[in-house]
């Protein structure tokens, strides 16, 4: 399933929201640059720990997906190798929860996303 897309009326009313993150960010940096590069790095962490969570519970995620498939990738059916295994969503907005992942090697999902149209 594709991920949900902004129309363009949608994208037109979250500029404003955009903006206005912007430039709060430059009124608290104040003028310096590097504070404005580490404001930005930490919202844009937080926005993205919103839609992935953060990465210990992606780890223990991986670590319960590994066991439920008895170490093996659903897709290729070899053993998934001890680093570099990769969460897969069936569906994006739900997020990264048990039961809408799976574990994958890496080869298999760069196949999947390049079928999905995502690479």
């Amino acid at each position: 399933m594709p991920n949900r897309r902004l129309s363009p009326a949608e994208l037109l009313r979250v500029q404003p929201l955009l903006s206005m993150a912007r430039e709060r960010l430059v009124e608290l940096a104040g003028g310096d640059r590097e504070l404005l590069f580490a404001y930005r790095r930490k919202v844009y962490k937080e926005l993205s720990y919103d839609e992935r969570g953060n990465p210990m519970l992606r780890r223990r995620l991986k670590a319960i997906k590994r066991s439920e498939q008895d170490g093996v990738c659903p897709i290729c059916r070899e053993p998934l190798p001890k680093s570099y295994c990769e969460l897969d969503r069936f569906d994006a907005a739900t997020g990264y929860t048990a039961e809408n992942t799976r574990l994958l090697c890496h080869a298999c999902h760069i196949t999947t996303q390049e079928s999905k149209g995502y690479t």
